[in-house]
């Protein structure tokens, strides 16, 4: 028996498409929630490190998984949930991700230890999956018209670029007057009110004709990601050894039998077909990599303006946010830009200008003081608002209608992918970098070695000129990774900035071609009760 669809109608004739009203615009700021706590809890974390550090005394390997466990795993769900909730309802999968992510929260914020930690954000992560795919394809289900899409996913974005805005004053402020715990906490009322309105203002949306979700599909691509992961962390750290090697074939091997298996299913939890297209292939590898770039030398300028520069969390989140409002406000003039230009240009001239803030960055010295490294850092964020803007509307934009859908989760998984690598693959680098060129004075702790942190923490024990030779030598050879990591994100951002302009051949938005999905068929989901 069909039942009355929950939402506008598909269209209001067959040319035009239904226009959103009130109820899909309001939907939409309850939307946004947990686009904002997604990325103020990644920012928030970034700034706790130094504390956490000093609480629970993980080792440089376990500090890294407590903040990128939480990225690797909504990574290797993030298409698994969006199977999920195209089967069981959107809304019905988002309410209880955000149910999940709260309890897990509240597991963070009375953690005991580095393990106990590393669970409750590997939880946190697992309940994040479900949060991103549920917030996008809500959003290409309720606004039909291309332009209030794009409009839609505008705000989307500039929500996520508010979180990262707000999350280091916030954090610090917290982390100033507070333990470390408290940062978690910040989840509770955000999800609690989207547990309240969601019911209220949202529409139910599912695929009434979605394939089974196939469990063993799951299990493989997280089997795949989380060896190859673990490997590469590894080799950065301590160097080429018998156990991440064997990491890595198993992790590849596993990938190759992930990749066999899709080819086989009628209804693959990857669509591989989508990458035959070159514009697709393209965007996709530079989401990829310029999150990479960007996890990566967001973790490093965060500790270098604590650490290096000697900032506590509330101030160093305050000189954080001219290159929050960078972003913000690129990434919404993008949007704009786009309509009159095509997207890969505004893309590549915004890679460009990341280019600029990369090599600044490569040039910082640890006695310069802080200001160049605030500086090349804005320049790096405002560069990255055009592709975080448009970014999904071009890999979306260049498949096939009936599969924008799976197109939207690969763009999703490819961005927090490709942040995950960049904690875990640079944040190795520098902390490699930073092992091989601190000089430890004889009497220290060994841990002043292994991290930045370490060596602050240790230099208290010490005297004041054996002191002073440790933090000297600790932060420039902090400072050496950070001007590492810059070179690789300039060359990076130059070569994907080349690359996008020469693939991708979108029309401007404003060029009355409509390069969205359909009503409907953007994510092949039709509302509850409607067939086709």
């Amino acid at each position: 028996m069909s039942t009355t669809p929950k939402g506008p109608p598909l269209t209001t004739n067959t040319d035009t498409p239904a226009q959103a009203g009130p109820r899909e615009w309001l939907g939409l700021a309850v939307l946004a929630l947990p686009t904002l706590l997604l990325s103020i809890d990644v920012s928030v974390l970034h700034l706790a490190v130094p504390h956490i550090s000093a609480a629970l005394d993980p080792s440089a390997a376990q500090m890294l998984w407590i903040i990128d466990i939480y990225g690797f795993l909504i990574a290797g769900f993030l298409v698994t949930m969006g199977t999920l909730g195209d089967r069981i309802g959107r809304r019905k999968l988002l309410l209880i991700g955000a149910a999940a992510f709260g309890v897990a929260s509240l597991a963070a914020v009375f953690a005991d230890g580095p393990a106990t930690l590393i669970a409750a954000r590997a939880a946190m992560g697992l309940a994040g999956a479900t949060l991103m795919p549920s917030t996008l394809a809500l959003i290409m289900n309720m606004f039909h018209d291309a332009r209030q899409r794009g409009v839609a996913i505008a705000v989307w974005v500039t929500m996520f670029s508010v979180g990262i805005a707000l999350g280091p004053v916030v954090g610090g402020a917290m982390l100033e007057y507070f333990w470390w715990g408290s940062v978690f906490l910040l989840g509770v009322p955000i999800m609690a009110l989207l547990l309240v309105a969601g019911p209220l203002l949202l529409p139910e949306y599912r695929d009434e004709e979605a394939g089974g979700l196939d469990l063993t599909s799951a299990a493989l691509s997280l089997a795949a990601i989380l060896p190859v992961i673990y490997g590469l962390k590894e080799i950065a750290n301590d160097g080429f050894g018998a156990v991440p090697v064997v990491a890595l074939v198993v992790g590849l091997a596993v990938g190759v039998l992930f990749v066999r298996r899709q080819r086989s299913l009628e209804s693959p939890l990857m669509d591989l077909a989508l990458f035959r297209t070159p514009t697709f292939r393209t965007a996709l590898v530079t989401l990829l990599l310029s999150m990479l770039v960007a996890g990566g030398t967001y973790l490093m300028v965060t500790q270098f303006l604590q650490l290096v520069g000697g900032l506590t969390p509330m101030k160093a989140g305050l000189w954080l946010l001219p290159a929050a409002f960078a972003l913000i406000v690129t990434a919404v003039v993008s949007p704009m830009a786009a309509s009159r230009f095509r997207p890969a240009y505004v893309v590549a001239a915004g890679l460009a200008v990341s280019a600029i803030g990369h090599l600044t960055l490569f040039l910082a010295d640890s006695s310069s003081g802080i200001a160049q490294v605030v500086i090349g850092f804005a320049f790096v964020y405002a560069g990255g608002g055009p592709l975080i803007a448009l970014g999904t509307d071009i890999v979306v934009g260049s498949a096939p209608p009936e599969r924008a859908g799976g197109a939207a989760a690969l763009s999703e998984t490819s961005t927090e992918l490709g942040m995950a690598l960049g904690v875990a693959l640079l944040g190795s680098l520098g902390a490699a970098v930073y092992h091989a060129g601190v000089k430890v004075p004889q009497g220290a702790p060994e841990y002043a070695g292994d991290t930045l942190a370490g060596a602050v923490e240790a230099a208290q024990g010490l005297s004041a000129e054996a002191a002073s030779g440790l933090l000297a030598s600790a932060r420039d050879a902090f400072t050496d990774g950070l001007n590492i990591i810059g070179g690789i994100g300039a060359v990076v951002a130059l070569a994907s900035a080349v690359l996008v302009a020469v693939v991708v051949k979108l029309p401007p938005t404003g060029a009355g071609e409509d390069t969205g999905a359909s009503e409907g068929a953007a994510d092949g989901a039709a509302p509850v009760g409607v067939e086709g």
